[in-house]
């Protein structure tokens, strides 16, 4: 039997930031030597909330560089661009016309953005679960890295292929494979530099919120210099009355490689005027590396684009394969 295939993507809206990384694409290069994997640039969704035409392209192109610059390997992956491959539209409509209403209505990432879009609030805010799914079963996905969020979305994506396979297949040849989850619990909820309690985002406001891939040194110092701690000296994990202390405890020990016991032990009688510029260098040397790759990727736009390129013709001979089989299934006829 060969390798197992892991579907995994990112937004190409703004920056990405530790979560991102640390989260997901750091855990995607630490296991890709194990799976056949597709990377995407989910530029799709990225305007499922308003945002900005003017640079879509470029961040699309910038998420791409940064996959290759953390250390995708595509002897291991394929690299490719949502939007380039058709098919994931077409098989979102077929996905929407067998998923009931109510399923997408209960999910909480939909409630939580319609609450802050108000009536802005767009159809495609409330099907992008079922693009999601679009994209993960496209591909026989047999693992899905996901984060403690996106859990229901998976859970709908397989009760979606549940639901096609009972009306139209049959037991023996099922029409979609059913994905897997892969969560990483140690560093796959990375939180806010402004409040521990909430998860780090591209969509904050406030820049300070989080530490970007590309920040500098100097915008580094100052975004942990100025981040929210608390009054008490001495640091220490897993303490719910202290959630800024556990979380930048917790960058410090995913960025410096070292176990959560050497670090608690470390940091267990420091203040935050020691502990703060200990982790503003580590943050600054962790990421070098990452920033000196991006910047040789992004100065060879032709090699970026071939990436591209080959990652679409990969991505698509498979897709369009699963979307005739499932045009088969509900009974469409295939062109000759």
């Amino acid at each position: 039997m060969g390798k197992q295939r892991v579907l995994s993507g990112v937004q190409p809206t703004g920056n990405l930031h530790l979560g991102n990384y640390l989260g997901a694409i750091r855990n995607w290069v630490e296991a890709q030597s194990q799976y056949d994997n597709f990377f995407c640039v989910v530029d799709l969704h990225a305007i499922t909330v308003p945002h900005n035409p003017a640079t879509l392209k470029s961040d699309t192109y910038k998420i791409a560089a940064l996959y290759l610059a953390c250390g995708i390997d595509l002897e291991y992956s394929t690299i490719f661009v949502q939007s380039h491959v058709s098919a994931h539209s077409e098989l979102t409509w077929l996905l929407n016309c067998i998923t009931p209403l109510n399923w997408l209505e209960r999910m909480i990432q939909f409630k939580e953005k319609a609450i802050k879009q108000g009536e802005n609030v767009s159809v495609g805010l409330l099907d992008y679960p079922v693009l999601m799914a679009a994209d993960i079963l496209l591909y026989d996905a047999d693992k899905v890295p996901v984060g403690e969020d996106q859990k229901q979305h998976l859970e709908l994506t397989r009760d979606i292929a549940v639901r096609i396979n009972d009306q139209f297949g049959n037991p023996e040849k099922p029409v979609l494979k059913l994905p897997e989850p892969i969560i990483r619990k140690e560093g796959a909820r990375v939180m806010s530099l402004t409040d521990g309690t909430k998860k780090m985002s591209k969509s904050e406001p406030s820049e300070m919120s989080r530490l970007n891939l590309l920040d500098s040194p100097e915008e580094i110092q100052k975004k942990i210099k100025r981040c929210k701690t608390d009054p008490l000296k001495g640091l220490e994990f897993d303490n719910p009355q202290r959630p800024e202390c556990n979380n930048l405890l917790t960058l410090y020990t995913l960025l410096s490689d070292k176990k959560k016991e050497e670090v608690a032990l470390e940091c267990q009688d420091m203040g935050w005027g020691q502990f703060k510029p200990l982790l503003t260098e580590t943050a600054i040397t962790a990421l070098k590396p990452i920033q000196t790759k991006y910047q040789q990727v992004m100065q060879d736009k032709g090699y970026l684009e071939s990436v591209l390129r080959e990652g679409r013709q990969q991505a698509e001979a498979i897709a369009n394969e699963t979307l005739a089989r499932v045009k088969k299934a509900l009974g469409y006829s295939l062109p000759s």
